[in-house]
């Protein structure tokens, strides 16, 4: 097959991008996709609530780095308040950004996956769906339903050679934990979280990236449908 294709979204800073490093340090050919892309090589201005710049790009990449026979799906938003104030614009985009976009990349990027008999899909979910989080409903219930779509994916497309799996991050150092700590609502600082965590540090995008760069790896062929949770054992 030579050099594989990966697309990751989200890949222009914290997590994605750390995964995008990472899978170029391996030897992939690497697009990101991002709403705000960066300067770097193969990054693409897309919005990935829109399936025709979705479309557009992946074009684009099929033209210059050959079929996408990887896709992780690391872009995403968060949002915080109570429930009852929720506005359902609100709620519609938080799930139009988690859930419905990362549905319009699967899709768009599966022919080469079946065409090849081989794909590797690594959606990034989010601890909270383990545990629940308050004051997040849309974004855990968003969240939630990617890691049941994973899994219906990967019953769906195992047997043509492609896994599906997810990995939900928990507690790492990306601009939406800073955020999140600025507008308080950890529940503390990130210091007082470390020591709530038992690895006793914070995460790392580079943690993230190394367990999407085992899934998408030949060692992880027997591996899909799986939550693989990279928390520091915050969640078991």
């Amino acid at each position: 097959m030579g050099v594989k294709t990966a697309v990751v979204t989200g890949g222009s800073s914290g997590i994605g991008r750390a995964v995008v490093e990472r899978l170029v340090a391996d030897g992939y050919n690497v697009a990101s996709f991002d709403r705000t892309p960066s300067e770097e090589k193969n990054s693409y201005t897309v919005d990935i609530t829109s399936r025709e710049q979705i479309d557009a790009a992946l074009a684009e990449v099929r033209e210059t780095l050959g079929p996408v026979t990887i896709l992780v799906n690391a872009a995403g938003i968060d949002s915080f308040g109570r429930f009852v104030d929720l506005d359902f614009d609100e709620w519609k985009k938080i799930h139009e950004v988690n859930l419905h976009g990362t549905y319009h990349c699967i899709q768009a990027a599966l022919p080469d996956m079946l065409k090849a008999k081989w794909g590797r899909i690594v959606n990034i979910s989010s601890s909270s769906a383990h545990s629940g989080q308050p004051y997040m409903a849309a974004y855990v219930s968003a969240k939630s339903a990617v890691n049941g779509l994973t899994k219906s994916l990967a019953l769906e497309l195992g047997q043509v050679g492609i896994t599906v799996n997810a990995v939900p991050p928990g507690f790492v150092d990306t601009p939406l934990l800073r955020s999140a700590e600025g507008q308080k609502r950890l529940g503390g600082t990130v210091e007082d979280h470390i020591l709530r965590t038992p690895v006793r540090r914070v995460g790392r995008p580079e943690d993230i990236a190394n367990a999407c760069a085992f899934l998408i790896s030949e060692d992880a062929s027997y591996i899909t449908g799986q939550i693989l949770g990279v928390n520091g054992g915050r969640n078991t």
